[in-house]
């Protein structure tokens, strides 16, 4: 299996991203075969030229090399999605 890293963009008060991480947790706990997938985390703020080279609108947004995988407000399926297509398994269908 080929892990590919996650880039996640944040700023550093939003609460779509607090949730993100926290879903991040969740699903990682839950499927031990997603746990090893790296993910770097950018405050847009703070890496403002290295942010301005990717194309989103809202964080949290999440990429894999320059596929964007999702961008905004978070739910586990989403979660789920993004850390499926890194690691590269099948995705769980939602309930």
């Amino acid at each position: 299996m080929t892990m590919k890293k996650i880039t996640m963009f944040v700023l550093a008060k939003c609460p779509h991203c607090a949730r993100a991480f926290q879903l991040i947790d969740e699903v990682k706990s839950e499927r031990p075969e997603l746990a090893e997938i790296e993910i770097e985390v950018i405050d847009e703020q703070v890496e403002t030229e290295l942010a301005a080279r990717y194309d989103y609108h809202y964080v949290p947004a999440f990429f894999s090399g320059d596929r964007k995988l999702h961008e905004g407000k978070v739910e586990r399926e989403d979660i789920g999605r993004v850390l499926a297509a890194a690691g590269e398994h099948p995705v769980e269908p939602s309930r």
